[in-house]
């Protein structure tokens, strides 16, 4: 990059989920693309300062939620939900994907043994003109930026 050259970040609306299996990518909104630890605090009866030490506690990954218009031909998503629902869980893995303004795939974080832990059907309005909107939660044993 020559000097004076400028890089600016990416935007956040141009982005597409992959799951094993599942071709249907296209979402309005994707949140939960973080894994959290709450630090154990902790002091020994000899410690002379009136203060907790910050340890680092189990890390948990934060369920991932998308948000995106309800198709009447794809019920890919649906579908495994339902298996859920019916004892049959299968996980699965995936990727969220974000992507410049000309479509090509610049980041990736990867979630692993996912599995739909909720499935919110769309609010309907007779007088609204809205697109049916349906939010699909998946739980995962972690996520990872590739």
């Amino acid at each position: 990059m020559a000097t004076g050259d400028r890089t600016d970040p990416l935007r956040g609306y141009n982005f597409r989920l992959e799951i094993d299996g599942i071709q249907r990518a296209g979402f309005r909104d994707c949140k939960g693309i973080d894994v959290k630890s709450e630090p154990i605090k902790y002091r020994e009866g000899t410690d002379k300062a009136y203060t907790s030490r910050q340890l680092p506690g189990m890390w948990t990954p934060t369920p991932l939620v998308l948000s995106g218009g309800v198709y009447a031909d794809d019920k890919s998503l649906s579908d495994w939900h339902q298996q859920t629902v019916n004892g049959k869980t299968e996980r699965k893995n995936g990727s969220v994907c974000l992507l410049d303004e000309s479509g090509e795939e610049k980041i990736r974080w990867n979630f692993v043994d996912g599995w739909p832990s909720g499935l919110e059907g769309p609010s309907l309005n007779a007088v609204g003109n809205e697109v049916a909107i349906e939010t699909l939660t998946i739980a995962h044993e972690g996520i990872t930026r590739a």
